[in-house]
């Protein structure tokens, strides 16, 4: 068994969308929707595709950059500073970290298929 991080857990899982509104984003990561603009002005990383209105839409990359800021803020204790910094100077173990949320999505989403199935 996948060794998990419990707040990681206690996130749903991110429907198979192509794009999320700020306030769908918001419940997904458990961030306040002031938060999140904040934090696209700190983290270069993180740009949501702007439409009309000014209004930001999420794609599933981003979805998992918030939730990897978050982790870096609010588990780990980083400030924002240290925060950008982990996302900039290290690639790789961004890459790796991403990959880690990817795989524990798709455990999750495998395992309520096998729930399904089983009815």
């Amino acid at each position: 068994m996948l060794e998990t991080n419990n707040s990681s857990n206690e996130l749903p899982p991110i429907p198979g969308k192509r794009y999320f509104t700020i306030g769908e984003v918001s419940k997904l990561c458990a961030v306040k929707p002031h938060v999140l603009r904040y934090w696209e002005q700190e983290f270069p990383q993180l740009k949501p595709v702007k439409r009309r209105g000014n209004r930001r839409y999420y794609q599933h990359h981003d979805v998992l950059m918030v939730r990897q800021i978050r982790s870096l803020l609010y588990e780990q204790g980083f400030t924002i500073g240290g925060a950008r910094q982990q996302l900039t100077g290290k690639t790789a173990q961004q890459d790796a970290s991403q990959s880690h949320q990817i795989i524990r999505q798709l455990r999750l989403e495998l395992e309520e298929i096998l729930q399904i199935l089983k009815r």
